[in-house]
């Protein structure tokens, strides 16, 4: 009989024991299959080292086996024991059945025992024994988490490097010394933070001085997460985060409530001094409250994070022919003159697309401002939707009152809740599940807002429908019409709520010439709320 082997690692044992090892599993399956006069086919020894139990996606050796089962060429499958399969009850379970089901036996040699599933009594020792074993593994998990936030509370490195810093291992633990060379580095991109320059443009006069970077090259995302790393300016912060398994896949990064968090000064550690922190976070503070407001003084649009871009389009176009973004770069021309291009970035920065194609910028503004005057913010087109908005909430008043009602009815059962959970807080902590169901109830709460504003707006605007309000919707999009041309901040705001996704520049070359194709989808979204909620003047 023809026999297969699987065997795994796990990455949270922190066992020295051999017999945990990979190898030495398949060489004692393969000593049990002799005992029972079975043959092993090379073929058929599947291994996955240094994975947790609880990952069932990203594991090489067991997809390989599942592959397998579908028409299996073996008949017994052998474990050291049922763990090593998995050690999450549900997908453990469900493996198990997949693989009894092919017609293969499994077997385990540490108990000499075949794994049947064909009563109930088997079946429920089976979960039983899957159930242990994830216990085990939280367990573990929960000894490697105290372990961690022991070191942390003395200071001692409980993670990995970090730029500007050198791991020194001192006795029994790691601690973090400063780099001076790196240190002057961060120093350099607070520095350049706080005179007002973007995280892009950082990372680009980095890479362009021959600064050895943290990885391979500098990107804005480093640079950002370096600007927010507490450790630059003497504050150890640790356990912002949880990794918790979900659905049998990669573990997945959850945020800690603050009050969760182990905070320790260390001036030691400080690179950054006081004053220079405070000085790039009120710049980036600053640049956060670019926006545009809706009459009554509401937020029209999310405020910026970040530098504001120059450029009205930047951001939102891609190259058609590998899906990365469109880059404005400057470049001077033969007499001397700087004009500014959209190109592929992945073109111009590792030579990933073959797109090489540029395009003027002052002609990609120009195309675009007219094709979204004309068939975006046109006044008969935005009349038509007003109006068919309008019929379809005036044709059908009924259901419209019973929606109002049943939403007024949910807002208020919200805010109910709301301050119940707020008095809880307030009695016994800021506890991680009720902080969730805080966040969930103030999402759905601001969603209801929403829908209870939109049908106010629909009945304000379905009785004084005529020509005082559509003059005052002409006069609406006149303004938004001129704003897109003439202010790039207030504009990219509008963009943000006219267009669905990204604008895409596919290249054209031909015959007659070589240009770019821009199509893209346009809504009007959160602006039909603003539009319909008009009131005629007077």
């Amino acid at each position: 009989m023809i026999a297969a082997i699987y065997a795994r690692k796990s990455t949270e044992q922190n066992v020295s024991d051999d017999a945990k090892s990979v190898a030495r599993q398949v060489d004692h399956a393969r000593a049990y299959a002799a005992r029972k006069g079975w043959t092993v086919a090379d073929e058929h020894i599947y291994t996955d080292d240094g994975v947790s139990g609880a990952e069932f996606v990203k594991r090489p050796g067991l997809l390989r086996l599942m592959n397998a089962i579908e028409r299996p060429a073996f008949r017994v499958l052998i474990m050291s024991e049922e763990s090593r399969l998995g050690r999450e009850s549900i997908e453990t379970g469900w493996t198990v059945k997949k693989i009894v089901d092919a017609g293969v036996r499994v077997f385990y040699y540490l108990e000499d025992r075949e794994r049947t599933l064909d009563s109930a009594l088997e079946k429920v020792m089976m979960h039983l024994s899957t159930f242990a074993a994830e216990m085990e593994r939280e367990k573990a998990r929960q000894r490697t988490r105290d372990a961690m936030q022991r070191k942390a509370s003395r200071g001692h490195v409980a993670g990995g490097k970090v730029y500007g810093y050198r791991n020194e291992r001192r006795g029994d633990h790691v601690e973090r010394v400063i780099v001076e060379p790196e240190a002057a580095i961060v120093r350099r991109i607070f520095q350049e933070i706080a005179d007002g320059r973007g995280f892009a443009r950082i990372a680009q006069g980095l890479n362009r001085d021959g600064i050895p970077a943290p990885r391979r090259k500098w990107a804005m995302t480093g640079v950002r997460e370096m600007v927010f790393r507490d450790l630059y300016r003497g504050q150890i912060v640790y356990g912002k985060t949880r990794r918790i398994d979900k659905g049998g896949s990669t573990k997945k990064r959850h945020d800690r409530p603050a009050a969760e968090w182990l905070t320790l000064d260390a001036p030691d550690l400080r690179i950054v001094s006081a004053e220079l922190w405070r000085a790039a976070h009120d710049r980036l503070e600053r640049t956060r409250q670019t926006y545009l407001r809706q009459t009554g003084g509401k937020l029209y649009g999310r405020p910026e994070a970040g530098i504001e871009a120059r450029h009205l389009f930047s951001g939102f176009l891609v190259c058609g022919q590998c899906g990365g973004g469109m880059h404005a770069i400057r470049r001077t021309s033969r007499r001397g003159q700087p004009r500014i291009y959209f190109l592929c970035n992945s073109w111009r920065v590792d030579g990933a697309c073959d797109n090489a194609m540029s395009a003027r910028l002052s002609d990609v503004d120009e195309v675009l401002i007219e094709a979204i005057r004309r068939d975006v913010l046109a006044v008969d087109v935005v009349e038509d939707v007003v109006r068919r908005a309008i019929e379809l909430y005036t044709s059908e008043p009924d259901v419209a009152e019973e929606r109002r009602h049943r939403l007024a009815g949910e807002r208020e059962r919200l805010k109910g809740e709301l301050a119940r959970y707020a008095e809880a807080i307030a009695a016994s902590g800021p506890l991680p599940s009720i902080l969730d169901a805080l966040k969930a109830r103030e999402a759905r709460l601001a969603d209801v807002n929403a829908q209870l504003e939109h049908l106010d707006g629909l009945q304000r605007a379905a009785l004084p429908w005529g020509d005082d309000l559509r003059g005052e919707l002409r006069a609406r999009l006149a303004d938004w019409q001129g704003l897109v041309g003439r202010q790039p901040v207030v504009a990219r705001q509008i963009l943000r709520k006219l267009i669905v996704g990204r604008l895409t520049m596919t290249p054209k070359v031909t015959a007659k010439g070589r240009w770019y194709e821009i199509s893209g989808q346009a809504s009007y979204g959160a602006l039909l709320t603003a539009v319909v909620g008009l009131v005629p003047p007077g």
